[in-house]
């Protein structure tokens, strides 16, 4: 005689092998995405979080860096950088070269973008020739811009004095100092931005411009309405790549200038933290500078997502 059996329970006992199989195979996918992203959330630990923490707490100490002595003082340097008036001009300096810099090259590279998204003779020879400064040293750019904004036999003072106009003293004046290094890094870092644009105008839509050149749309319009708003994810990207680059130049300003004219005519944020921790022997001070340029950049670029967001 069989014994009866339950109506469902044959299947119910068949399918906890899948069951068994699925959730081993769930254990064999999270084993290997921790092989796979722990070291690399180990090297960020010890070679970004770590410092980052460390520098916090040194910026509350007064340290001479060749000295193991610290004393703890607070937030003593964070007080003293904000009521110092040099402090102000150096965060003017780094405002003004941060916002022409990144307006500038992303504003300059989409135009050169556009001019060579053409079918023009030698226009691969043009594309490197822009893009090589991108990789050259911006040491050895420095230098060579020494030779082109000097006001005794530079390239620029021959063309001015070419046209009858006489040249600026570009290292005796703050002004003209600051708009000799902006030129320069924007000069060095356009084919960055120039490279950027161009594969993205290489992978926009065809069949809008067509629609819009069947419209009889004219051609700025057709930039405004039809492919500049195809480039808007490119643009968020190079707007918070090339800030981010800006904020840390040193190379170009410390071989043009030193920081200088009067002190601090050129000095940014970058710059003062180098020569507060290992010119002046600060540390303590230099890593107040730094984590206050820190918070500065997160929160530009927090913003920066929050309207990209919103546009989204």
């Amino acid at each position: 005689m069989t014994s009866p059996t339950i109506p469902g329970l044959e299947k119910s006992v068949s399918d906890e092998e899948p069951i068994k199989r699925s959730r081993s195979l769930n254990w064999r996918q999270i084993g290997l995405a921790a092989a796979l992203i722990l070291p690399n959330m180990a090297l960020l630990a010890v070679f970004t979080y770590r410092p980052l923490i460390d520098n916090f707490r040194i910026s509350f100490y007064n340290w001479n860096i060749s000295s193991p002595d610290m004393r703890f003082i607070g937030f003593g340097n964070y007080i003293e950088w904000f009521t110092d008036d040099t402090s102000w001009q150096i965060a003017r300096n780094t405002l003004i070269f941060t916002v022409v810099a990144v307006i500038g090259s992303m504003a300059i590279g989409l135009a050169l973008a556009m001019l060579l998204d053409q079918h023009l003779r030698g226009r691969g020879m043009v594309r490197t020739i822009v893009f090589a400064p991108y990789v050259i040293s911006g040491a050895a750019i420095g230098v060579a811009f020494q030779f082109v904004f000097d006001p005794g036999y530079g390239l620029i003072q021959a063309v001015l004095d070419w046209v009858g106009v006489s040249t600026p003293h570009f290292y005796q004046h703050s002004g003209w100092a600051l708009f000799m290094i902006t030129t320069t890094y924007v000069w060095k870092n356009l084919g960055y931005t120039f490279v950027i644009y161009l594969a993205a105008l290489q992978g926009r839509r065809a069949d809008l411009d067509e629609a819009a050149e069947i419209d009889g749309t004219g051609p700025w319009r057709k930039f405004w309405r039809v492919t500049l708003p195809q480039l808007k994810g490119t643009t968020f990207f190079l707007s918070v790549t090339v800030l981010l680059n800006s904020f840390t130049v040193f190379d170009i300003i410390q071989v043009m200038t030193q920081g200088g004219p009067f002190g601090t005519g050129t000095s940014t944020l970058i710059y003062q933290i180098y020569q507060e921790t290992f010119v002046n022997n600060r540390a303590g001070y230099g890593a107040a500078v730094a984590t206050i340029m820190f918070l500065l950049v997160l929160i530009v670029t927090l913003v920066q997502v929050k309207l990209q967001d919103k546009q989204d």
